[in-house]
């Protein structure tokens, strides 16, 4: 039995819903093993029905052994109340932060049209709750996706220099990416030099890249449908006087936070630790974003470990723990790891790109790619 749609069953006689109709993709991997592109899943207490086109008939009796097949044609009045009439189905959860409201009122017209009885109820973080709580194989899987990104990134970082614009460097990352084994990205890649270092989620442009300017870089790979996520800061030729601060609170926020987290903590605590040291530094207000996001068939999902987070982080989770500061005009520094909850505390899964002190220093020596404190 599959032991994944036993806790969601779980999950759904405790909120007292009959049934549950998945429409978000990485839901509907998690639960069957389908990842085809289109899908839904119907799942009661006792039937776990996989609906899908032709195109994708022969991959999921091949990838989802646990689930009825069901070979849908037409709109969804044509199929849709067939998989519920005769199922005794009182309350119907649906993914309410995944639908449209259209989808919505199509799914509730087709119900009233056919006269089916079935009352649709919203449903939120049910099956994603479930994901945060990675097991062995997913783990194992986040570790492969882990140590591509750190070959990559360890492989161009030695070939940045002045003169290269963000679009080159961005290139290079994702070839490198690709060449070391990694599926189709998570997420597009950052490259942000000077100030365009100010702005977290900067889309890498034909700036070039200067001697003694942060270079903020952000990047992932893909192994098994499971993502990875590493972000680095970096300076061709020598730093000023700013970067060495700012990239020693940083650095001293994150490792700090890391050497903390623990089971049983709540993500506003994790995120509090880092936020308090960025304050003391003089740098509060330049920290705009949470300390992490969980990692896993999404680039971002569950736990969140931010202001006002009251999640429960556990063994089995796997996070980012990525402060950062940012100052107008000048750019910024983010310094991010995927860390895995252990009984112990927090095992860090990139574990190959230096970013303490004693490395930089050697890295210093070997090539001119200088993030520093």
């Amino acid at each position: 039995m599959n032991k994944r749609l036993q806790l969601l069953r779980r999950r759904l006689a405790e909120k007292e819903i009959d049934a549950i109709f998945i429409t978000q993709s990485a839901n509907r991997r998690y639960l069957s093993g389908f990842d085809g592109t289109a899908g839904y899943l119907f799942i009661t207490k006792r039937k776990a029905v996989l609906a899908t086109d032709f195109r994708y008939i022969e991959q999921a009796k091949a990838e989802a052994p646990d689930f009825e097949i069901l070979h849908i044609t037409g709109n969804l009045a044509d199929w849709f109340t067939g998989l519920i009439r005769d199922s005794g189905i009182k309350s119907l959860g649906f993914e309410a932060g995944d639908i449209t409201f259209n989808f919505h009122h199509q799914l509730r017209d087709t119900l009233k049209k056919k006269q089916v009885s079935s009352k649709l109820v919203a449903v939120n973080g049910l099956v994603e709750s479930l994901r945060a709580v990675k097991e062995p194989g997913e783990i194992e899987l986040i570790r492969k996706a882990s140590a591509i990104t750190d070959a990559a990134f360890e492989y161009v970082e030695g070939t940045i220099k002045a003169g290269m614009t963000e679009k080159q460097v961005a290139w290079e990352l994702e070839k490198a990416l690709r060449e070391k084994g990694s599926q189709p990205l998570p997420f597009d890649i950052i490259v942000a030099s000077g100030p365009n270092a100010a702005l977290p989620h900067h889309k890498p442009s034909d700036r070039v890249i200067s001697k003694g300017e942060p270079i903020v870089i952000d990047m992932g790979a893909k192994s098994g449908g499971y993502a990875s996520d590493l972000s680095r800061t970096i300076c061709v030729g020598t730093p000023d006087a700013t970067f060495k601060k700012v990239y020693g609170t940083v650095l001293d926020a994150q490792t700090t936070a890391m050497s903390i987290i623990t089971k049983g903590m709540t993500g506003n605590k994790a995120d509090s630790v880092a936020r308090e040291i960025i304050q003391k530094g003089g740098y509060g207000e330049a920290f705009g974003h949470s300390l992490g996001h969980g990692v896993g068939l999404a680039e971002h999902e569950l736990p969140r470990l931010g202001p006002g987070s009251d999640e429960i982080l556990s063994d089995g989770m796997v996070f980012t723990v990525e402060p950062g500061i940012y100052l107008s005009r000048w750019g910024g520094v983010r310094i991010e790891d995927t860390v895995l909850v252990t009984k112990d505390g927090c095992e860090v899964l990139s574990q190959d790109v230096p970013k303490e002190i004693a490395d930089v220093e050697k890295l210093m020596a070997e090539k001119s790619i200088l993030p520093q404190r």
